[in-house]
């Protein structure tokens, strides 16, 4: 009889893997100790599948300004249980369709945040003399600019729409994540394993991508979740002050069609109150999905807590 054969080793990919499932699996049991975490993971879970069901959950001629079913300025009803606007539209339908278009620019001004203030971050903090001199005086000079002046001056030249607020947001957003990465990583570069790296030959593109980046993710993490609701916000004022686009229904256009028909000496409460009210949930939401988020990445802030 045949000896019976060992179980092959499993090799550095399924490890490696092994150790990220492990890893994922750690994240989510901390995080799920953090009650207020989870309520906004919920609450924001609600708004995303609210966002792509939009176009089940109202009908074709929601947002149509011409064919509008209803009687302008209606209060709630069976029918409009949030009322309707000055066109006849029903708001609860306007509140849906903004949390699509919200959620949107939230997301992708962050994404352009994110990408260019970990770029320049750590670019930063791994090279010294005039590379990193250059990176933050133009940081600071980003730093001090008015996001609502650079979203005037984008809509003049680039006229009124999404993709303007979009790069205003991106372009304006991005300096505070560039000190946190830039931080992070001399405290990363620091530590003695990344001398070894270089004596063993690394360069900076390995040192950079192999052990920067790794290490600086975890508060690029929290920094995108805190950014999205920051996004949020600004593109609802955005919109309130009308530097966004006309025919798009966001909650920030919504409140300011409200305004300018007099919702609030109206008493009008059905017109105004729920984009706003959409507004702060969200951005409760991903504020606190952020701190959870630091909190589990942080074990000083676990232990304080």
């Amino acid at each position: 009889m045949s000896a019976p054969t060992e179980p092959k080793a499993a090799g550095p990919r399924a490890l490696t893997w092994a150790r990220r499932r492990r890893a994922v699996g750690d994240f989510w049991r901390l995080y799920r100790q953090n009650r207020a975490g989870v309520f906004g993971l919920v609450i924001l879970l609600l708004f995303v599948a609210t966002a792509l069901a939009a176009p089940i959950l109202t009908p074709d001629n929601a947002l149509s300004l011409t064919n509008a079913p209803g009687t302008p300025l209606e209060g709630p009803t069976g029918a409009y249980p949030l009322g309707t606007d000055s066109s006849g539209r029903s708001v609860l339908d306007l509140v849906i369709w903004g949390s699509r278009v919200s959620l949107t620019v939230g997301f992708w001004a962050t994404f352009i945040s994110i990408a260019f203030g970990t770029l320049l971050g750590v670019a930063a903090g791994h090279f010294h003399g005039w590379i990193s001199t250059v990176i933050m005086r133009i940081t600071d000079w980003f730093l001090v600019m008015p996001s609502l002046v650079l979203g005037v001056a984008l809509a003049a030249v680039l006229g009124r729409s999404l993709t303007t607020i979009i790069i205003a947001i991106g372009v304006t957003a991005w300096p505070t994540t560039a000190r946190l990465v830039r931080a992070q990583t001399l405290a990363v570069e620091a530590r003695p394993y990344i001398e070894r790296a270089r004596a063993l030959g690394g360069g900076h593109w390995h040192v950079m991508s192999r052990h920067v980046v790794p290490n600086v993710m975890p508060i690029v993490l929290a920094q995108t979740t805190l950014m999205v609701g920051t996004a949020i916000l600004t593109e609802s004022t955005f919109a309130f002050l009308g530097l966004g686009d006309p025919t798009t229904a966001s909650w920030g256009a919504t409140i300011q069609a409200a305004r300018d028909v007099g919702a609030v000496s109206a008493r009008m409460w059905w017109y105004i109150l729920p984009p706003g009210f959409a507004i702060v949930l969200v951005v409760l939401a991903f504020t606190l999905c952020g701190r959870a988020i630091e909190g589990v990445l942080n074990p000083k802030l676990r232990e304080r807590s």
